[in-house]
């Protein structure tokens, strides 16, 4: 295989995984900000804070990948049972059929004169009804493939958890906050801007949900790190 059609799979990896990455960037940076402020409101220790910070983001990637891949496989399983449906009821007499139709046509939204007028329209044409089975399912989606969903959530999981940590590997504690703080934001409003493109959605109103996320899983964890540390010391 040469390179350019490796980095032609790779771009349509990348493509194809787009929303998957953008996910998991989100739920790494807003869950590790969280943890990381919570942990760095009780301390002035900086190992400790990157031993939960580092912790919880390998445990939180893991966890996502996982989620990935059993969502994706979970995903392709049922349209494979679907597609076994439809071909099961193929070989059905053109009455079973057409029974099949009309509880799929209900299903879909239509009314009962609707099913009736419908499938009485095409009821004696056995390949007319066939096609018609196989347009209400619709064209099949390209099946991801679960391992690579899965390798890209643990990346992109793990490199934004990495961005509100990494100022704790230079900087003293107060100072590492205000840095950790800044280069959060800036990602959150990235992956804002990444969401709405890919879910064709308002640029502005994404972007402030996405900080608005990131800015109370901080909040979240600074005040259950108050309380828990008031209560243990009185």
């Amino acid at each position: 295989m040469t390179s350019a059609s490796n980095l032609r799979r790779l771009r349509s990896a990348l493509v194809e995984s787009a929303g998957t990455i953008v996910f998991g960037m989100e739920d790494g940076t807003v869950s590790i900000f969280g943890l990381i402020f919570g942990v760095a409101a009780t301390t002035t220790d900086p190992k400790t804070v990157l031993i939960a910070g580092a912790s919880g983001a390998v445990a939180a990637a893991v966890s996502m990948m996982a989620g990935a891949y059993l969502d994706i496989e979970t995903t392709r399983d049922e349209a494979n049972a679907s597609r076994a449906m439809l071909q099961a009821d193929l070989t059905l007499a053109s009455d079973s059929i057409a029974v099949s139709l009309t509880e799929r046509l209900i299903k879909a939204g239509l009314t009962s004169p609707q099913c009736d007028a419908l499938v009485g329209a095409v009821q004696h044409d056995r390949q007319a009804l066939g096609s018609l089975l196989q347009a209400l399912q619709g064209a099949p989606d390209r099946p991801l493939n679960p391992w690579e969903q899965a390798l890209w959530m643990l990346l992109a999981d793990f490199f934004a958890a990495a961005v509100p940590i990494l100022p704790f590997v230079f900087l003293a504690v107060p100072q590492a906050r205000v840095v950790s703080g800044i280069m959060t934001f800036a990602l959150l409003v990235c992956l804002g801007i990444g969401r709405a493109r890919i879910a064709k959605r308002d640029q502005l109103r994404t972007i402030a949900e996405t900080v608005a996320i990131g800015i109370a899983a901080a909040l979240a964890g600074v005040l259950i790190s108050e309380v828990i540390n008031r209560w243990f010391t009185g």
